[in-house]
């Protein structure tokens, strides 16, 4: 055991750091976002995001939104409490058995016009729980879906350029 562990005290870690996303992309990005919420709503896009089950890995890179480094607010995104003051439904994992309801009635709660992103692979098609027992589908299942998302679990820039995509092609 003390060889193992003298072992592994001098090797160097197995993985490699994530590349750091440009600095210019993401400020050119945050304008367009920006330009485009004010353009459609005239103020900025409430968020309710609404979890129908997933494994929080979509949720991870959502929460990533909101730190300092992408700083969602200063795009004229925010995320709200309640579906009764949210523009868009931004909804991750596979719809499950017991979330469907609620899911149903979060998009009813919501005011027109609203929108539905349906984050993930699961989100889609229900990714790798689809045909389970306790797996309705994906969201499109439940509610209608404007935009959908792909990736497992897609990171904070492909997030930030769906909604930008949602702005710009919604009628």
């Amino acid at each position: 055991m003390r060889k193992l562990l003298l072992q592994n005290g001098w090797r160097s870690p197995l993985t490699l750091p994530a590349p750091a996303p440009s600095e210019s992309a993401l400020t050119e990005l945050g304008a367009k976002v920006d330009r485009a919420a004010r353009r459609r709503l005239g103020r900025s896009l409430a968020i309710r995001e609404v979890d129908a089950g997933s494994c929080n890995g979509c949720e991870l890179e959502i929460h990533a939104l909101n730190n300092a480094f992408y700083d969602l607010e200063r795009f004229g995104f925010h995320f709200v409490a309640s579906p009764r003051h949210a523009d868009v439904l931004l909804v991750t994992g596979p719809v499950t058995v017991n979330m469907r309801e609620a899911l149903e009635r979060t998009y009813a709660a919501t005011p027109d016009p609203k929108w539905v992103v349906a984050v993930g692979d699961c989100g889609r098609n229900g990714g790798v729980f689809a045909g389970g027992y306790a797996c309705v589908g994906g969201v499109a299942e439940v509610i209608p879906v404007d935009l959908h998302i792909p990736g497992c679990p897609p990171n904070p820039m492909q997030l930030l350029e769906g909604l930008l995509a949602l702005l710009q092609v919604v009628r």
